[in-house]
C-alpha cells in the first residue's frame, strides 16, 4: 500500500476499533510501519475527524513532520517495531476488561487456550510508567519481545501484528479474554489454569492458526 492508502486503512481500523467498543474517545492510537519509520495517528483528534493529511510521519529517530503532532504515545509504537522487527501494525487502547487487569498489575494466565494468540502462554502485564514517557516505552520494548499482546499496568492493551486487521483482531481476542478472567476472579473460586506441557502443545497448532489476512 502507498501512504494515502495505508492512511486510510489507519483511520478504518480506528473506526471499528470504536465500533467493537475497544476505546473510549480520542483515548487510544494506532500505527504502521512505513518506509524509515511510521505513519501514526495524530494526538486528541476524533477519529470520526480525522482525514489521511492528519496521519502523521514519525522516523526512526522520533522526528516528526512539520505542523503535524503525533500521538502522545509515539515513543512506545516506535519501541515495539524496534524491539519486534517481525510486526508492521500496533494497536493501542484502553478497552474495559484489559484495562481492569492491568489495574490489578496481573498478566492473564492460561485460562483458556486462545491464550496463545499472543505468541505465549500469558498475556503479560509491564510496569506502570507515566503515558508518553521514554520510561514506558522501556517497559513496552522489553513486554512485547514475549507477547505480542501486553498489558500495561494502570493504562490498557497493546497489540501488536504482521498488519492492521491482524492487529485488531488480537486486540479484540484479549479483550474477550481479559472478560473472563475479571468474571473468575469475581467468583473468588480457585482458577484452574492450562498445564505448561498443554499451552506448548496450543503453540505449537497456533503456528498455523489465526485471522488470514495479508497486505
Amino acid at each position: 500500500m502507498n501512504r494515502q492508502q495505508l492512511s486510510r486503512k489507519i483511520i478504518d481500523t480506528c473506526l471499528e476499533m470504536t465500533r467493537l467498543g475497544l476505546n473510549q474517545g480520542t483515548a487510544g492510537n494506532i500505527s504502521v510501519r512505513y518506509q524509515e519509520g511510521m505513519l501514526i495517528t495524530p494526538t486528541g483528534m476524533p477519529y470520526e475527524q480525522m482525514t489521511e493529511e492528519d496521519i502523521v510521519f514519525v522516523s526512526h529517530q522520533g522526528q516528526h513532520e512539520e505542523g503535524k503532532l503525533p500521538s502522545s504515545e509515539w515513543h512506545f509504537h516506535l519501541a515495539v517495531y524496534q524491539a519486534r522487527p517481525d510486526v508492521n501494525a500496533v494497536v493501542h487502547n484502553h478497552a474495559t476488561h484489559c484495562a481492569a487487569v492491568s489495574i490489578l498489575e496481573k498478566p492473564i494466565p492460561p485460562i483458556h487456550y486462545m491464550i496463545a494468540v499472543s505468541g505465549t502462554d500469558h498475556i503479560p502485564c509491564v510496569p506502570y510508567a507515566t503515558f508518553g514517557t521514554a520510561k514506558l516505552a522501556q517497559y513496552v520494548a522489553e513486554g512485547i519481545k514475549q507477547s505480542k499482546a501486553i498489558l500495561l499496568a494502570h493504562h490498557g492493551l497493546i497489540a501488536a501484528e504482521t498488519n492492521l486487521d491482524k492487529a485488531l483482531w488480537l486486540a479484540n481476542e484479549v479483550e474477550v479474554l481479559a472478560k473472563w478472567y475479571i468474571q473468575l476472579l469475581a467468583t473468588q473460586l480457585p482458577i484452574p489454569l492450562l498445564s505448561e506441557q498443554e499451552m506448548k502443545t496450543v503453540l505449537e497448532k497456533f503456528k498455523s492458526y489465526g485471522l488470514r489476512i495479508e497486505e
